[in-house]
């Protein structure tokens, strides 16, 4: 099975067992949704994926581009990536991270306090990397089935 672990300064914090999952967040200054897709792919993540609410500062749908009836959907041509860095910050929205089924805040699956500001690393996990079950919060959402990555 393959798993994505959430690390903060580089001690392991939670391992969700999923081949794919979703980051999403509300962009700082325009206040719109953005989306990415991510499938772990043996040591690496690969943005399958990008989804924007509408264009504005420094967002730019890419030239593949589909109006979806909601927002603009395209498949970034990005080579796979070894983990993606997140922020973590009081002074900007969370992300929604979705995995096997299960919808959290950034902070709540790495199990820190919503003011504090943090880079969490996800990474492919080797397949035998111990499971953390991320802490319980009152962030927890039902499955939405999308995702994101990146501010």
């Amino acid at each position: 099975m393959l798993a994505a672990c959430l690390l903060v300064a580089g001690t392991l914090h939670a391992t969700f067992p999923a081949a794919h999952f979703t980051v999403e967040w509300r962009h700082s200054i325009e206040h719109t949704r953005w989306r990415e897709s991510y499938a772990v792919q043996g040591d690496r993540i690969v943005l399958t994926e990008a989804w924007i609410e509408g264009s504005g500062a420094g967002m730019d749908a890419g030239p593949d581009a589909r109006f979806d009836g909601h927002g603009w959907r395209w498949t970034p041509a990005l080579a796979p990536l070894r983990e993606i860095v997140l922020t973590l910050s009081p002074y900007t929205a969370d992300y929604e991270l979705c995995a096997a089924g299960q919808c959290r805040m950034l902070h709540a699956w790495a199990g820190l306090p919503r003011n504090d500001t943090a880079r969490v690393t996800i990474r492919p996990c080797a397949p035998d990397s111990p499971q953390v079950d991320a802490p319980r919060a009152s962030s927890v959402r039902g499955a939405r089935g999308h995702a994101a990555a990146g501010k």
